[in-house]
């Protein structure tokens, strides 16, 4: 079953490739109507996260939200299908970093370092636009595999070119062993909530609740005392993005435990409170409660 889900999914890509970008967002508009009006794709989680970080707003507002919410959810997923047959050509004029120039120091001295994005705007995109637009020899992106196997392969070829390693969640330290030395880049998107096994986290004020942030890109950042960055990707237009970087920290060993996470929680804040609809508000974000 497995096999052919993967062989439905790999045929359907193709077909969305051939979808010019202007039919390609009536079918977006369509699939919004489905998941919003239709089937509700997990409204109650929706509403409920966007009534709890915005409890000022009215009614009005509020469903405003969650129809953005609702339309950024479908133009990302149908963008990610098209993204298995965009050219490179079509991600660089799609998807353009602003200011690669502050990491010109890294480049002279060959420093490796973290860069911390979240699920805001497209994410997918990124793994086959930035790689020649930061300029390292390799981008590590930390990744949770699918637990369809052939699926994640398929998943991972796609994604697949020179200097790009696409590493299991579950060799993250093996990952920052083997590259750190060697010029590279390491994305960790760190917006998820951890898992109801995770025994320590950073609890964190943002969005107004306490929030469980993991502590995995922080461990490692100081463990290898890598310069931090934060990626924000911002809509233009729609299908045309924009990447912002901010420098959390260039040498972490100054800063207390969970200061870089602390600093990540409050630029993502920031950007979320810019365009609320465009963060991935059909996620369980917290599910997770601070004990009292």
């Amino acid at each position: 079953m497995d096999y052919l889900i993967t062989w439905v999914l790999a045929f359907f890509a193709r077909v969305v490739g051939l979808i010019p970008f202007r039919v390609l967002y009536i079918i977006s508009d369509g699939m919004y109507f489905f998941l919003y009006r239709i089937i509700r794709y997990r409204r109650k989680v929706v509403e409920e996260n966007l009534r709890n970080s915005f409890p000022d707003i009215s009614e009005k507002e509020l469903k405003k939200l969650i129809r953005g919410s609702y339309k950024n959810l479908a133009d990302i997923f149908v963008e990610g299908i098209k993204g298995f047959t965009m050219t490179d050509e079509q991600y660089l004029k799609r998807y353009k970093v602003k200011n690669p120039e502050i990491l010109q120091h890294l480049r002279d001295e060959k420093k490796s370092a973290v860069f911390l994005p979240a699920h805001y705007g497209n994410w997918e995109w990124g793994t086959k636009a930035t790689p020649s637009q930061l300029g390292f020899k390799h981008m590590v992106i930390i990744y949770k595999p699918l637990s369809n196997k052939p699926a994640d392969l398929f998943f991972k070829k796609h994604r697949s070119q020179k200097g790009l390693i696409m590493g299991s969640i579950y060799e993250t330290a093996k990952l920052f062993r083997k590259y750190t030395p060697d010029f590279s880049a390491f994305i960790l998107v760190s917006d998820q909530s951890p898992p109801p096994v995770a025994k320590k986290v950073y609890w964190i004020d943002f969005l107004g609740q306490q929030t469980a942030f993991l502590r995995g890109a922080e461990l490692f950042t100081r463990q290898y005392n890598l310069p931090v960055y934060y990626s924000e990707a911002q809509r233009i237009k729609r299908g045309y993005y924009e990447v912002s970087l901010t420098p959390i920290i260039d040498d972490p060993s100054t800063l207390p435990d969970g200061e870089i996470t602390r600093r990540y929680a409050k630029l993502l804040e920031k950007t979320i409170r810019k365009k609320p609809e465009d963060w991935l508000w059909s996620h369980r974000r917290w599910k997770i409660k601070k004990e009292n």
